[in-house]
């Protein structure tokens, strides 16, 4: 073992010798051919160790969009194969561009205050830079009325400011604000896919992403050119992507479906030849040699540079036109200073002498660019010529380290996702990125219902349902779990659970009773519901929107039907010593005489004595009298209050007005009781029911204090840092910086970590 660690050193030690700065491997994915780079940067020079260049067999792609996947992964494999023999290693990532088909650019001005007057850090600018890239997909969104999904697949930042002045570059300048002019690009999500579909079919991993343009511009216009008014031209097969500089930044991208593949069309049907043969007639003419072909007849037969020129000289002159619109329409109108070509397709014969009329300037100020901007480049492998096709490969790896690699590609959901590696990347970033709303990540509640009782507000809650199923790379993993480059995630939507439901007989309202003295014995009533003016029984299930009445007296029908007494004509009653009638309304501790014939009925109320009376008044509403154990009526108390319920229904409707019209005159002694006295009248049937509703185990209320305020949590019997979220307005759909942190009493906490009373909880976005 000791030996084979020893030797692995030896290895990387040698490796080490041999490449002294990290491998990159860049893959330009072209319309015609596919040129794959491996290099390293070292002493502020790329250093290329291998390069490979392969046609496609077939037109696999057209206009940069890839039509054949799967030709297109198998010319990857190649290419890739074959560096890999040149270099001895495997190769697992790479870097690749896309060409600008149907691009959209957004221009956005983004700031962050810091903290303190401080020296600004490398992440304080890379945070900077990924909210200008977040910010303009936002804009880019709400502004689009395309019905098509767009990916940014890169960005530029136009200048800098450092507390509202502007910067050439802000590492290490101290100061408390800091800013950023930021372009950002974007593609349909089809060119990107295909893209990463066949990179994948060949066994290998995205690295980094970026646009064809910003590629080619790392190596045709340095930075300190960019202070004048410049276009970029990158004439591929099919598509001519075009970017601007001006006052020291990138100001614009666009491009035009319109490249080589038009002029090899054109030579193609003059001289009646395959598509290949053109592309070998166009080639030979680039090189400025007579060439010798033969037609589809399989007649040999000769052409010369000059002559191809003039074949193609009015395609020519249509798709320079139409670069020159599209220079002049990204710059404001007016033509730029001059002009750089890179790229296959402007190598043709008349092409920038075309562009620089179309322009309207000099033809010395329109160049191709090849050789003379890869100085700067140390080719150790020279099997390709160095020319102007090799401008946007060495671009794409180059690319890769000025972005210093702090970004990652990850899948979630078979979608590739760029994110700002800060080393404590967790799935919920991912998750986050992708816009996953925060209702399908963590459990919802069933829709509650919303009804006051007394003129009080309440909610009750539905259940809670299944939080989000969630996979890293096929195994079950939770939000909080971290994430590396080239992970697969996959995210199931949380489910809702059960709707409230919930009965009057729930209601702790409902339980209370009015105390009445019958007879000179003491009797308890339960209370009557009225909603929305209509009565209603226990068993009535409330709705959302429900005015709830708890009424504090009863009818006097209401109270003979509850003792089961029918009056009769010789029956006076009298409530308070004053004859009533059956309007009349019966308060707490109201005194009611039955008589018959002026004696005293018989009722089943216990007699009320003075030893009585002051038990009474000391016992603290046992549990018994919630269950109406003392009541007078016994297991008959629901049914006669139900059907005391119905009784004055019937009366409300035959007499055409709601019950309990003249509610509001009524007092409110005892409508705020929650539990019952010791001889309390709650239905039983209600109180059965609540007890199976509530599983043995009441809800419970919970104070926490949230970023400085507190707060109170209910209606569950136990809550994890998570249920926070429900009571405070926090926005985690859209991210304001680079991670969530949540803390429970001064440590870190996770989202699934139960509460306790008092926890002080921290919940900000770290910038």
């Amino acid at each position: 073992m000791a030996e084979s660690r020893k030797s692995s050193d030896n290895r990387k030690s040698a490796e080490s010798r041999k490449y002294p700065g990290q491998l990159v491997y860049g893959l330009d994915i072209g319309t015609r051919s596919i040129v794959g780079t491996v290099g390293y940067m070292y002493d502020k020079k790329f250093h290329v160790v291998a390069i490979e260049s392969k046609p496609h067999e077939t037109r696999a792609m057209q206009d940069g969009q890839i039509h054949d996947i799967a030709a297109v992964s198998e010319s990857i494999t190649e290419v890739t194969s074959r560096l890999q023999i040149k270099l001895g290693r495997p190769l697992h990532e790479v870097c690749i561009a896309a060409a600008g088909r149907v691009l959209r650019t957004v221009t956005v001005h983004v700031e962050q205050d810091l903290s303190e007057t401080r020296d600004v850090t490398s992440e304080d600018i890379y945070s900077l830079e990924l909210l200008g890239a977040q910010r303009a997909y936002e804009r880019f969104i709400e502004q689009s009325t395309l019905n098509i999904k767009f990916y940014c697949v890169g960005y530029t930042v136009q200048r800098y400011y450092l507390d509202k002045y502007q910067m050439t570059d802000l590492l290490a300048h101290k100061g408390s604000n800091i800013g950023a002019d930021v372009i950002a690009t974007f593609l349909p999500d089809e060119v990107v896919d295909g893209l990463y579909k066949a990179v994948e079919m060949s066994g290998l991993h995205v690295a980094d992403l970026t646009l064809e343009p910003i590629a080619a511009m790392e190596v045709a216009i340095p930075q300190s050119f960019r202070m004048l008014n410049l276009a970029l031209v990158d004439v591929g097969a099919g598509t001519s992507d075009i970017c601007i500089t001006r006052d020291e930044a990138v100001v614009a991208y666009g491009m035009i479906p319109s490249a080589g593949d038009e002029l090899t069309e054109v030579i193609a049907k003059h001289y009646l030849t395959d598509f290949e043969g053109a592309e070998q007639i166009k080639y030979a003419c680039d090189a400025g040699k007579e060439f010798t072909y033969n037609d589809i007849m399989g007649v040999e037969r000769k052409t010369t540079p000059g002559e191809v020129a003039e074949v193609v000289k009015d395609t020519v002159k249509i798709i320079t036109r139409e670069v020159s619109d599209q220079i002049k329409k990204l710059n404001g109108g007016k033509p730029v200073s001059a002009i750089f070509v890179v790229g296959g397709g402007g190598r043709i014969a008349g092409f920038t002498e075309s562009l620089a009329e179309e322009m309207g300037i000099d033809a010395t100020r329109v160049a191709v660019r090849g050789e003379d901007v890869l100085k700067n480049v140390d080719f150790k492998d020279k099997s390709l010529p160095e020319d102007s096709l090799l401008v946007t490969p060495i671009g794409i790896c180059m690319n890769f380290f000025r972005q210093k690699n702090n970004f990652i590609f990850v899948s979630l959901n078979n979608v590739q996702y760029k994110l700002y590696d800060n080393s404590k990347l967790k799935i919920m970033d991912a998750a986050m990125q992708a816009d996953i709303p925060n209702a399908d990540l963590f459990p919802k509640r069933g829709a509650e219902i919303n009804y006051t009782i007394n003129g009080n507000k309440r909610v009750a809650r539905g259940e809670m349902g299944e939080g989000a199923v969630i996979r890293l790379n096929g195994d079950s993993a939770s939000l909080s779990a971290q994430i590396k480059a080239g992970d697969a995630i996959e995210v199931e939507p949380s489910t809702a659970g059960e709707p409230a439901h919930i009965r009057i007989d729930e209601l702790p309202e409902y339980t209370d009773y009015i105390k009445l003295v019958v007879n000179g014995s003491e009797l308890n009533v339960p209370k009557f519901a009225e909603v929305n003016g209509t009565l209603q029984s226990g068993y009535y299930d409330i709705q959302d929107g429900d005015e709830i009445i708890m009424r504090d007296y009863v009818l006097l029908p209401q109270l003979l039907e509850f003792i089961d007494l029918k009056a009769e004509k010789d029956t006076d009653i009298l409530i308070n010593n004053v004859v009533a009638d059956n309007e009349t309304k019966i308060y707490e501790n109201f005194k009611i005489d039955l008589l018959i014939d002026d004696s005293p009925i018989e009722t089943a109320a216990e007699p009320v004595s003075e030893e009585k009376e002051e038990t009474a008044a000391d016992d603290d509403a046992p549990e018994a009298a919630a269950h109406g154990e003392n009541n007078a009526g016994g297991e008959g108390t629901s049914a006669a209050a139900d059907a005391a319920v119905k009784e004055e229904s019937g009366k409300a409707e035959s007499n055409g007005a709601a019950p309990g019209a003249e509610s509001n005159a009524a007092t409110e002694s005892g409508a705020a009781t929650e539990t019952a006295a010791a001889d309390g009248s709650a239905p039983e049937s209600g109180s059965d029911n609540k007890e199976e509703a509530s599983g043995g185990s009441d809800p419970t209320a919970m104070n926490v204090t949230v970023n400085g305020e507190l707060i109170t949590l209910h209606g569950k019997t136990s809550y994890i840092f998570v249920d926070v979220f429900d009571y405070i307005d926090f926005d985690l759909s859209k991210p304001h910086g680079k991670m969530v942190v949540t803390k429970r009493n001064g440590m870190r906490a996770e989202y699934s970590e139960y509460l306790r009373e008092g926890d002080r909880l921290d919940i900000y976005w770290e910038k």
